[in-house]
């Protein structure tokens, strides 16, 4: 029998940086989680344990922390290229890098009329990603967001499903509908701007989440990756990871109380998950951007 080692890939994960950029008293912070995965020419260290073609990922947690002060962080994207394009520019043995990034966001703490300029708190939950892909000949970017909660009181509705013996839900035709949204966007084009980029595709979804009448999650889905391609030229396709999380009107008649859609119970599980994805017809080929 014939053995072979297939696909591979090694890399450091997970290197928690923040940049503080001071211009005067006044600081801005970058804080993002930086994991770097490289590939090539790694046979002889997987089948003799030769290591001449490695680039230890100490080096790499090293490298991510230099670039952080000689270049400094104007976005996660624009990070992650540099990183990509210095790994597979710098090293023969490596054919391939992927470096994924989360940012943390930190606003500035406002007291009295004016802001500190050096003080800030952590935003809410949500968590902005980037991932760069780089073989030596194209680079392939995807932006995205995790763990967005957002909520529509009402204008949502779900009826006219398939019934069968084991189904128990009762049709709704005024909801509550919630979900965590996590998205990714891949680029056709390189923006001017990642930041303004970034903002323009959050803003496009939660916009068409707030201004979408629902019959369903998954028409939700649609519309939120739809308004996304439709506002921002550099951006081919969208994908989306919604979890529906369930809001139950509470039977409160056992206490002689009416419940007008006025008080549920959030179920935080099972819940249904629905994904999708929306793109543009003529989109460029993704090549590796979504590995």
């Amino acid at each position: 029998m014939s053995i072979k080692l297939g696909p591979n890939r090694y890399g450091k994960s997970e290197n928690r940086v923040v940049r503080v950029t001071k211009t005067g008293g006044v600081h801005e912070i970058r804080d993002l989680n930086v994991s770097v995965a490289l590939s090539g020419d790694m046979d002889d260290t997987h089948i003799t344990g030769g290591n001449a073609a490695v680039l230890p990922t100490d080096t790499q947690k090293n490298t991510v922390f230099a670039f952080a002060k000689e270049h400094g962080i104007s976005s996660p994207e624009a990070f992650g290229l540099l990183l990509a394009e210095h790994f597979v520019d710098s090293q023969p043995t490596i054919d391939h890098a992927r470096v994924s990034l989360e940012e943390y966001a930190w606003e500035r703490i406002v007291v009295g009329a004016g802001n500190q300029q050096h003080s800030f708190v952590r935003s809410n939950q949500e968590i902005r990603t980037a991932r760069v892909h780089n073989n030596g000949d194209n680079a392939w970017v995807v932006t995205g967001l995790k763990n967005l909660v957002v909520l529509n009181s009402t204008g949502s509705e779900f009826h006219g499903y398939i019934k069968d013996k084991y189904t128990t839900l009762n049709e709704a035709y005024d909801r509550v509908l919630a979900t965590e949204v996590n998205a990714e966007w891949r680029h056709n084009t390189i923006p001017d701007d990642w930041d303004k980029s970034y903002l323009d595709a959050r803003r496009c979804l939660l916009e068409a989440f707030a201004q979408t009448y629902s019959l369903s999650l998954q028409q939700t889905l649609y519309a939120m990756g739809n308004r996304v391609l439709d506002t921002c030229p550099e951006i081919c396709e969208v994908r989306l990871s919604l979890p529906n999380k369930h809001h139950f009107v509470v039977d409160l008649s056992p206490f002689g109380l009416e419940n007008d859609n006025e008080v549920f119970w959030a179920a935080d599980r099972p819940y249904g998950l629905i994904e999708g994805s929306v793109l543009c017809e003529d989109a460029p080929d993704a090549g590796p951007a979504w590995d």
